[in-house]
């Protein structure tokens, strides 16, 4: 197998280390933190750490296929003040970052999600807003380009309240990232620009990771395990399961959805001393929320009842 990512030294595996994350540590140092939310093929966020050495970057992104892109554009251009996490960015701010911990966010064309019943997805509610005004050192500063006039108009309608003095302008192509060249290929060579400046600071309450409980229980039959899935304010949908009678072992996937972050991992259903153990896989590297547990808790249930 080809090694695309070329280098995997900026990757953060970010759920193995303990929250909030100690940046100074993460880089060696103690420089100015920008961070970008959705870095695409990573070509911006590199030019940036290029041309700013005496920074530190953080970048952000959902799929390992944009982190592989990203990660090939740091090895190339040799840098080392450059981490990227793949994370859901309202996570992220949420459980990695310090309060007046980051001087500058770029989020360059964010999805715009502009059918309405697809609302909730959107970056920059807010909510979100007021916790980026939290992480934001004072008087830092926040960069929001989108092509799409509705979304624009939308986080406009977010801002009241939430410690920003803020800045529009047209903008014309300068970022030279997947999506500008996509929409100026499109003959597009104007894009909406808002730019955020904090005023006033927000405390906001820190959350604390949830302590996941795992259970054991003394008998099940894999012939009747039918766990039901739940639907509400948490999403826990049950896919796949899969039972192996040799090693006693059972694996059942889950998506689950809190807000608008999805987590999709494999819990275990495993015989071991002292009966049936039920735990989220080995290897699957979850953040410990509530729906994570709602999950555990919905398999201890069917368990129970085989």
């Amino acid at each position: 197998m080809k090694k695309r990512y070329l280098s995997l030294r900026s990757y953060l595996l970010w759920q193995k280390k303990e929250h909030p994350l100690q940046w100074v540590n993460i880089f060696g140092r103690k420089a100015p933190l920008d961070v970008e939310i959705g870095f695409g093929n990573g070509e911006f966020l590199a030019r940036q750490a290029l041309s700013s050495p005496e920074r530190n970057f953080v970048g952000m992104e959902l799929t390992w296929g944009s982190i592989r892109r990203g990660l090939r554009q740091i090895a190339r251009a040799g840098l080392n003040n450059v981490r990227l996490l793949q994370i859901d960015s309202r996570v992220a701010f949420d459980r990695l970052f310090l309060p007046l911990s980051i001087d500058h966010v770029y989020a360059l064309f964010p999805m715009p999600w502009p059918k309405r019943h697809h609302a909730r997805h959107r970056l920059f509610s807010h909510n979100f807003l007021k916790l980026l005004n939290n992480r934001l050192m004072r008087k830092g500063e926040a960069q929001i380009v989108t092509d799409c006039e509705p979304y624009f108009t939308w986080v406009l309608d977010q801002l009241p309240g939430t410690g920003f003095t803020v800045d529009t302008k047209i903008s014309f192509p300068q970022f030279n990232t997947k999506y500008e060249r996509k929409w100026r290929e499109k003959g597009q060579n104007n894009f909406l620009e808002i730019n955020l400046v904090k005023q006033e600071h927000l405390k906001i309450p820190g959350k604390k990771e949830v302590a996941v409980k795992t259970y054991c229980i003394e008998h099940f039959d894999p012939e009747k395990f039918s766990p039901g899935n739940e639907r509400g304010e948490i999403v826990v949908q049950f896919q796949d399961f899969v039972f192996d009678p040799k090693r006693q072992r059972g694996m059942v996937r889950v998506i689950v959805v809190e807000d608008t972050f999805t987590q999709e991992f494999w819990i275990d259903i495993e015989s071991r001393e002292g009966g049936w153990h039920i735990k989220v896989a080995p290897g699957c590297e979850v953040a410990s929320t509530v729906g994570v547990q709602r999950a555990l808790d919905l398999v201890y249930e069917a368990v129970s009842n085989t």
